[in-house]
């Protein structure tokens, strides 16, 4: 009998465990070349003698001045400008010769400046074209039209994606987060200027322009001068427009 019990109890517990296992899913499976990892390339390796990089003369005496403004025991704290100088004399983007080097001049450990260098995404860790267009896409800019922005680089680059480099060498295209200029937005940042309240035609007239080897002017290109209301001025002598005018009849 109590062998029976035994039996039937094991019987159910299986059942259950059978009706109730969970299925387990993976994500699919990638080549490790996917993720931020170094991967020898002709024009990118460790090997100093076939890559060489050091700082001209002038950045030179600019990253002795930047290590100056730290403690001896301290001027690893200057790995951030170092990259970012190194990055601007590499043609725009940070090779693992840039990042051995920094760690050689600071008295790091190559890692140390490894791990700085794929944190920050302002180090491009490959080669980019000679206009670098950041397009933002965060809420404000999203809200105001920055997809439709972003595809129009896309498309008028030959139909190329985010992170691509047109064939010709001359645009590299990534999609950002915030650059600061919410007040203006839409807005892209090519090379270090910001072009602002971006609509379609404006962008491309602006690509066209670096096309041309030309430098089109930086800011709002909707006529308005910084970051001034886009609705139009305003004074405390003047009736306020719009949700603002608050004034009830005795006070008017």
């Amino acid at each position: 009998m109590l062998a029976a019990v035994r039996s039937a109890a094991k019987s159910a517990t299986t059942q259950h465990a059978a009706t109730s296992r969970r299925l387990l899913s993976s994500s699919a499976t990638r080549r490790s070349d996917a993720l931020f990892v170094h991967r020898d390339t002709d024009y990118n390796n460790p090997k100093a003698s076939r890559i060489p990089f050091e700082f001209i003369p002038e950045n030179m005496k600019r990253a002795q001045e930047i290590i100056s403004h730290y403690p001896p025991q301290y001027k690893k704290a200057a790995v951030i400008p170092l990259l970012d100088l190194g990055q601007r004399q590499n043609k725009g983007w940070t090779s693992i010769s840039v990042m051995n080097y920094v760690a050689q001049l600071l008295e790091m450990p190559p890692m140390r400046v490894y791990e700085v260098a794929t944190f920050y995404t302002m180090f491009n860790r490959s080669p980019i074209g000679e206009n670098f267009v950041q397009v933002c896409t965060t809420t404000p800019c999203e809200l105001r039209g920055a997809s439709e922005i972003l595809n129009t680089v896309c498309q008028h680059l030959g139909g190329i994606k985010p992170g691509d480099t047109t064939k010709d060498g001359k645009f590299t295209v990534v999609e950002v987060e915030c650059q600061g200029a919410c007040s203006n937005a839409p807005m892209m940042v090519v090379g270090e200027d910001f072009f602002e309240d971006l609509t379609p035609q404006s962008t491309i007239k602006i690509l066209e322009a670096f096309a041309k080897g030309q430098k089109p002017t930086p800011g709002p290109q909707s006529g308005r001068k910084t970051a001034e209301n886009a609705a139009g001025l305003t004074a405390l002598t003047s009736k306020p427009y719009g949700p603002g005018e608050f004034c009830t009849p005795e006070f008017s």
